[in-house]
């Protein structure tokens, strides 16, 4: 590898860690384009060549692996979650949410709490993909 494409590599990664750290938090391609200092148009071409989705499907996907943990741990309403994790609306969550996982948040919610197995393996089970 050589060294531009390591350097681009970790400017992507930079951005993405940022939206790891952040995901909960409104961010735009534009923001995340100055964390790795480039443009946003080649942030967004880039970011999709490194990690082989956008980096709106990529913080969706983040969004909702963090409302499955906190569907399957905790009590809170849907709702409550919807907006923790920082989706806008409880209707575009719930329709991202299912369009990533495969049914609703109320359904997963209860088929998850009905199996009674350990995290580790319902975690590994049941992870969205892209």
């Amino acid at each position: 590898m050589n060294r531009a494409v390591e350097e681009t590599n970790r400017r992507m990664l930079r951005a993405r860690d940022a939206m790891d750290r952040a995901y909960a938090q409104a961010l735009d391609v534009p923001g995340l384009a100055r964390i790795a200092h480039v443009s946003p148009a080649h942030f967004t071409r880039t970011f999709r060549a490194t990690f082989g989705e956008t980096p709106h499907r990529y913080l969706q996907r983040r969004r909702v692996e963090r409302a499955m943990f906190l569907l399957r741990e905790t009590d809170r309403s849907v709702t409550e979650i919807c907006f923790e994790v920082g989706f806008g609306s409880p209707g575009t969550f719930s329709r991202t949410f299912h369009d990533i996982v495969g049914r609703s948040p109320r359904t997963y919610r209860r088929e998850t709490s009905a199996m009674g197995v350990p995290t580790c393996f319902t975690m590994t089970w049941m992870r969205p993909s892209s």
